[in-house]
């Protein structure tokens, strides 16, 4: 009878932590990522009690066309247009939003708008990037750089 409880008790312990060792196990959004195309990578970190994302690298830095390093030129604002991509800030506002998730816009660079944007983490070297435009949403996901 007492073997039975302690075999019970295990059980139990062993069900009930599960959801902590898998919680803990898919990652920390923190860090350097590729983005799915592996044309820049991207410095996430905490900042004001949510997320920074800032280009920190591209595979093709110099612009062919002008021999020039690249600048944000889809930006509809000429203020903006001539700021370097390297150094771009791509998150604004991101707060948490539910276990791993976190919300607020995301910067495209390919067309110079700003769109609301979710961001997870889907496993411990998965950051998933979605943005939305009213009902439709895409996203892709970056890996983990530098492990």
């Amino acid at each position: 009878m007492v073997f039975r409880f302690w075999s019970v008790l295990v059980v139990l312990i062993a069900l009930l932590a599960a959801p902590i060792a898998r919680s803990e196990t898919v990652g920390e959004p923190t860090g350097i990522w590729l983005t799915q195309a592996g044309d820049a990578k991207v410095r996430v970190s905490k900042c004001g009690g949510g997320l920074c994302g800032v280009i920190i690298w591209l595979k093709d830095p110099i612009n062919a066309a002008t021999g020039k390093p690249e600048v944000d030129d889809k930006n509809p604002n000429p203020a903006f247009a001539k700021r370097p991509m390297i150094g771009l800030s791509l998150f604004s506002g991101m707060r948490p939003s539910g276990p791993n998730k976190w919300s607020g816009q995301i910067y495209n660079a390919d067309d110079g708008k700003s769109y609301e944007s979710h961001v997870s983490v889907s496993g411990p070297d998965t950051l998933r990037v979605e943005g939305c435009v009213g009902v439709l949403c895409g996203g892709e996901s970056w890996t983990r750089a530098g492990r």
